[in-house]
């Protein structure tokens, strides 16, 4: 534990931020997974309707910095292609 007034609340700024920082990958990581489960169930209506929620959740948290900007647009590009793959089918 510091001792450092400073240091001090370093400690408490750094928790508040991670827990921050969690709660945007969980709800990231929730979205996506709802979108993957109507994927996989052949929902193609539940899907396109929640494809623009993902891709908001993961803007966001590119802007937040939680994730890097690079690796938000390749996770937007990937689950679009998997939604126009199915769509395809």
């Amino acid at each position: 534990m510091p001792n450092i007034k400073s240091a001090m609340k370093r400690v408490k700024v750094a928790q508040a931020k991670t827990l921050r920082n969690k709660m945007i990958k969980s709800g990231l990581k929730t979205v996506v997974k709802k979108f993957d489960t109507a994927l996989l169930n052949n929902d193609l209506d539940k899907a396109k309707a929640l494809y623009p929620e993902v891709s908001k959740k993961i803007d966001m948290a590119a802007a937040k910095g939680v994730i890097h900007k690079n690796a938000a647009s390749r996770k937007k590009a990937k689950l679009a292609l998997r939604l126009n793959a199915a769509a395809q089918k």
